[in-house]
């Protein structure tokens, strides 16, 4: 499965988060420790999506592994941002490995990734894509479970739902027409950061302006909170709030 993180705080070089800390991303991509449900690397693409200036946020992916793109290094030292989403990808078996297939999906100031897999795809979620408007089934990034879930999310926020809102509600709509699947949902306008845990693991490290949410702990700093299976995360820069939800992984129920 995928590794993803976001931070929010200080500005701070992209390479702070991707390449520098002893467990980063990139080290992720080739060593992962918690590879729940299967894979053993993360080497189908990547995306790096960051904010500035401008409320729209820049993204940067590609369809190889992390390791191997020889601009990324540089671009990642000169860039700095206060507010980041990035994400490696370990692709389903049968899904496509193309950069429009790699996090973080986007639709105006938002960014989105998903870790995890939906069981069943895609006939376990055909019924709750065919309800979406046929525009946005046509735009799709991809052809994968994880664009279909980002389409679903994105739905909801078009309508007007609040960011845990949304994220909850699809994390529940999915599981319960997908029983087993593994939905660890990231989401971010920059200013605010909402997560699931639902079959993967998450870890939250804040304070003194900053937090960070991540697949796995990126040091071995004692700050570091795990975040429990089925439980949401909404954290600014300043406030990190962690609480239980009541959606069914296994069972399928609500």
């Amino acid at each position: 499965m995928c590794r993803h993180l976001a931070y929010l705080g200080p500005p701070v070089p992209l390479a702070a988060l991707l390449f520098d800390p002893p467990h980063s991303l990139v080290r992720q991509s080739w060593a992962p420790r918690d590879m729940r449900g299967g894979g053993t690397v993360n080497a189908d693409g990547f995306g790096v999506g960051w904010y500035g200036a401008d409320p729209l946020p820049v993204r940067y992916r590609r369809d190889r592994p992390i390791w191997s793109d020889p601009a990324l290094p540089a671009l990642a030292s000169a860039t700095v941002s206060g507010a980041v989403l990035a994400a490696v990808r370990s692709a389903t078996v049968g899904m496509p490995v193309t950069e429009s297939a790699a996090a973080p999906f986007a639709d105006g100031a938002w960014l989105f990734s998903l870790n995890g897999a939906v069981v069943g795809w895609p006939d376990s979620v055909a019924g709750l894509a065919g309800r979406l408007p046929v525009r946005d089934l046509l735009v799709l990034d991809a052809p994968t479970d994880a664009a279909v879930v980002w389409a679903l999310l994105r739905h909801r926020l078009r309508a007007g739902a609040s960011p845990a809102d949304a994220v909850r509600d699809t994390v529940g709509e999915v599981a319960a027409a997908a029983p087993g699947s593994r939905l660890n949902l990231l989401l971010t306008d920059g200013h605010l950061v909402v997560a699931s845990t639902a079959g993967h693991a998450l870890s939250v490290r804040g304070g003194g302006g900053s937090v960070l949410v991540c697949s796995e702990p990126l040091d071995d700093r004692p700050d570091w909170r795990p975040v429990p299976d089925g439980h949401l995360v909404a954290a600014t820069a300043d406030r990190c709030e962690i609480r239980p939800q009541d959606w069914l992984i296994e069972g399928g129920r609500r």
